[in-house]
């Protein structure tokens, strides 16, 4: 690294040089043959005041930079520091266009020829990285960095950051290093000429290639081979006395603490497996379920040479068993298991589909970012699962064109055979003792469209989502965008995409469709206009729905709306939409068909074309049977919606097909299937009571244990509820007198609690006029006030956020009801708005309860309250994670006292202390209660 480089950050009065935003701080850091050899800062004077939320980011004001001098009088010695140096970033566009910007005022041309971007380099160098922000890159790879948004720390931190960098890409194999320089040359002068000086230092030097990998047809990957399952000689019977589980845990755990429940629920967990019976178990917070179910059945897959499958509800969960729990139990247990992760196909790469694509020099930037990703992440992964990489949006397209097909076309001829990560997936699921795999897949494999092993013994986590997750996996949606891409990826014949490289190797081989390409042209250009037309139709249903203020609108699609002309106008379009795809589609799968009989005249890109257009086929399909589902010929006991978003509202507008009752699916295909099924969640009782939860999955007529596990912590001490008594009842007030209300009230009660608070909303335009509220009030400048749904970012990125500042507020609604795991002093309290009724106009819970009325019941009874107090038990949930933890919980929803069905979510609740006063007597009540913890 003997070229000089220099990290540049910047603070501004905005983000637009050209709208008269100007530059408040600079610092330079100077990089000479691999080591920061200076830094340059400077406050600069603006000429304009700085607006309060950058000096609140910043914590630059005005009368810090009204003695700082104006850029044109350090532009000179800024000229000097950046001339023949490479220009380098996080984000290199912004510091770019301002200094540039700014030189050019001054009278100096650019001297940046060169530039490198670190977050376009973080995302090839580290592929699995979850965040490319600059502060979590930093905390990842522990460097310092303690004033984020002030120049000086920004810029040491990327200096740092692009030091590491550096050192990652040189430790890359010389085949790695020179496909990246081939992608770079096409895409980017500053990526090239670093790969290029990486690449011609390495080249001077015989490359000693790790033990850890292997060069395969010109890539580099990590070896891997298949595990050898080793036999427990002697099968071991299961500690089924206390004391011999607690000797076995103390050997490992040296500061293990006995906890009965947890013992209690191994019992329960290995007695259904062993006798063949159904369980549903609901364990209270601090038992140690994971441990609980993991540990019996282990004992039992090995000792009865039988496969279990554990189910958990997200992806993040079924990594999180593989990396933390299940590692601790091969420590403790005292014989060997094995264990696999499933998926489906579509989650793991197609090594020869990604070969052939690297033949390409078409590519986009974002398209030759990704290819260069992904060679890095091979020399990382031993999975092959697209779960690992962090892709852009550009990057899913891509992926799609070189994951794994459903259908393997000429396996004989795919050189890739023996490396192919799925089937070793596959393979090692087939002779895995435990076999982790999520809801959705355990559902697709009840369906028959994923292949499994035969398992009969299963133990569902995280079981009170299980009724849902059966219903969005074996529901149905269509979306315009969803289409749109699906069109552009197939393109025209002049497009150069899938028709143009099909229509080439069938010309090449002299082969004679009946459907001339001419014809799917203008079939392809028909269907785009159908589509939009047909969009189009769904949007004006949508219209009349949005609220003012809202953003969002679902509309039910119920008998009545099927006899109405507008429907009618809607199933017309999708009808000719649908026969538009027929055409196409057969005109697709008639190419494939003489492709495939001439497979030996094939080339190996043309093997890979063959692949990637029939699992397009595959998904186009599956557009039209969603689109006949739905819409032409749906089915009676089918709930059917339209949902949308104001804005981008084309791009935005799905039509959603979910069965009415997804526990007849359930109930035929797992539980009267399965040997054994253990259900376990801490929320699956109402009034001590599984039947509300039995009858919705479907194992209500099935023999089965029910045992309630309550939690070990002592509740009285732990938490306490507070119920203001002055708030006014919603049905009395408009949603903006509620929303006032809610406001100061959020307000007192966050000075009281000092931050670290969750407000939990069931509405999103309440939530929405609440923030806006407490953010013109000023009473919370001190506070980080967070918004779901209305600041940018994630659901984890808020949560990120909302644990790094101790004064802190995130408003949420449903996802943030369960599902968050904050320990300690990062969540002190949590505020309940509203206790969670599903709105009587959303799509599902209206056609259930609309069923059950039918029925002869009352859907109140039997289905609004049991759904509420179960979600109200997971929002309480989040509050007491841990021994150590906490917590004041509120609820301002007066009807928890006011009404008969209120006191079904007060006895919901562990055993706690509950006040209720006016709100000017409760915050002194607060203070002293939080004082004395």
């Amino acid at each position: 690294m003997d070229k000089r480089y220099v990290t540049v950050d910047l603070e501004t009065t905005g983000n637009s040089f050209e709208k008269g935003d100007r530059i408040i701080q600079i610092s330079i850091v100077i990089l000479e043959k691999g080591k920061m050899i200076d830094q340059y800062t400077s406050l600069v004077n603006p000429g304009k005041p700085i607006p309060d939320f950058i000096q609140e980011l910043t914590g630059i004001d005005d009368q810090m930079v009204s003695k700082a001098p104006r850029f044109e009088d350090i532009a000179d010695e800024v000229w000097t520091i950046l001339d023949q140096s490479i220009f380098v970033a996080h984000n290199v566009k912004f510091d770019l266009g301002f200094l540039g910007g700014e030189l050019t005022n001054a009278g100096k041309h650019r001297p940046m020829n060169l530039t490198l971007d670190t977050v376009e380099l973080a995302k090839i160098l580290l592929p699995c990285s979850p965040s490319y922000k600059l502060q979590d890159l930093s905390d990842q790879m522990n460097l310092i960095h303690n004033n984020p948004h002030q120049a000086d720390s920004d810029a040491m931190a990327t200096a740092e950051l692009f030091l590491l960098l550096l050192k990652k890409a040189e430790s890359l194999p010389l085949v790695t290093l020179e496909m990246l320089n081939r992608l770079a040359e096409n895409v980017d002068s500053g990526l090239a000429f670093l790969f290029g000086t990486i690449l011609a230092q390495k080249q001077k030097n015989t490359e000693d290639l790790p033990a850890h990998l292997e060069i395969f047809r010109g890539i580099a990957l990590r070896k891997s081979a298949d595990a050898k399952k080793e036999v427990a000689l002697i099968p071991e019977k299961f500690p089924s006395q206390r004391d011999e589980k607690a000797n076995l845990f103390q050997q490992y755990f040296h500061h293990f603490s006995l906890r009965e429940g947890q013992f209690e629920m191994m019992d329960t967990v290995y007695e259904a497996l062993t006798s063949n019976t159904h369980a549903l178990i609901e364990a209270g917070t601090g038992i140690g379920k994971t441990i609980a179910y993991l540990f019996p059945g282990i004992y039992f897959a090995v000792s009865h040479n039988k496969q279990v499958a554990i189910s958990t509800y997200t992806v993040h969960l079924q990594h999180q068993l593989i990396e933390n729990e299940l590692d601790k139990l091969k420590n403790l247990i005292p014989f060997p298991f094995t264990t696999a992760l499933l998926k489906g196909r579509d989650h793991y790469i197609s090594l020869f589909r990604f070969e052939q694509s690297l033949r390409e020099n078409n590519d986009s930037f974002d398209e030759a970012i990704t290819k260069m990703k992904i060679l890095v992440w091979l020399v990382q992964t031993e999975t092959g699962d697209v779960d690992e990489l962090n892709l852009s949006g550009s990057g899913t397209l891509f992926w799609e064109k070189i994951r794994h097909p459903n259908r393997i076309v000429h396996q004989p001829k795919d050189p890739w055979h023996k490396k192919d990560f799925y089937l070793r997936a596959k393979r090692q699921a087939f002779q895995a003792d435990i076999i982790i795999m999520n809801h959705a897949s355990l559902i697709k494999s009840l369906e028959g469209r994923m292949d499994i092993p035969p398992v009969e013994y299963f133990i569902i986590d995280e079981a009170h989502q299980l009724e849902k997750a059966a219903r969005n996996t074996y529901g149905a949606r269509l979306g315009y965008r969803d289409v749109k891409i699906m069109l552009d990826r197939m393109g025209t014949s002049e497009k150069q995409k899938l028709l143009y490289k099909l229509e080439k190797s069938v010309k090449r081989l002299n082969l004679e469709p009946n459907i001339h390409v001419l014809e799917l042209d203008e079939a392809l250009k028909s269907l785009d206009f159908e589509l939009k037309d047909l969009f189009l139709l769904m949007e004006q249903l949508l219209l009349q729905q949005f609220k003012k203020g809202t953003n969002k609108a679902q509309v039910s699609i119920t008998n009545e709306t099927r006899l109405e002309r507008k429907w009618q106008s809607i199933v017309l379009s999708a009808e000719r939409m649908a026969a538009g795809q027929r055409f196409i589609q057969k005109g697709m799968e008639e190419r494939l068909a003489l492709l495939e009989k001439s497979a030996n005249k094939l080339t190996p890109e043309e093997l890979a074309l063959i692949g990637e257009t029939a699992g397009f086929c595959e998904q186009w399909k599956t557009i039209q049977t969603n689109l006949d589902r739905l819409m032409i010929h749906p089915k009676g006991e089918e709930i059917v919606w339209i949902e949308g978003e104001k804005k981008q509202l084309l791009n935005r507008t799905f039509i959603y097909g979910q069965p009415l009752e997804a526990n007849r699916f359930l109930s035929e295909k797992l539980f009267a299937a399965a040997k054994s099924a253990v259900l376990t969640s801490a929320s699956m009782t109402v009034n001590r009571s599984f039947k509300f939860f039995a009858e919705e999955c479907g194992i209500q007529p099935f023999q089965k244990i029910e045992k309630i596990i309550e939690s070990p912590y002592d509740y009285k001490k732990k938490a306490k509820l507070f119920i203001p008594s002055d708030l006014p009842e919603i049905r009395t007030v408009t949603g903006d007198e509620y929303a006032e209300a809610i406001a100061c009230h959020l307000i007192a009660i966050a000075n009281a609690v000092g931050g670290r608070m969750l407000v939990l909303f069931t509405s999103h335009e309440m939530l929405r006029k609440t923030h806006n509220l407490l953010k013109d009030s000023n009473e919370l400048n001190e506070y980080v006030l967070l918004a779901h749904g209305i600041l940018s970012g994630s659901r984890q990125r808020l949560l990120k956020t909302f644990q790094q500042f101790a004064k802190s507020i995130l408003l949420g609604t449903n996802s943030f009801w369960e599902g968050i795991d904050m320990n300690g002093e990062s969540l002190s309290s949590i505020v309940v708005i509203r206790l969670p009724f599903s709105h009587i106009h959303e799509p599902v819970a209206a056609a259930k309860m609309a069923a059950i009325k039918a029925a002869g019941k009352n859907p109140f009874s039997a289905y609004s309250l049991p759904n509420a107090i179960i979600q109200f038990k997971q929002g309480f949930g989040r509050l007491i994670r841990n021994e150590a933890d906490r917590g004041a919980f509120f609820v301002f929803d007066r009807r928890i006292v006011t009404t008969m069905y209120g006191n079904a979510f007060l006895r919901s609740l562990p055993p706690i202390e509950v006040e209720q006063k006016p709100l000017k007597q409760l915050i002194p009540a607060i203070e002293q209660w939080l004082a004395n913890q």
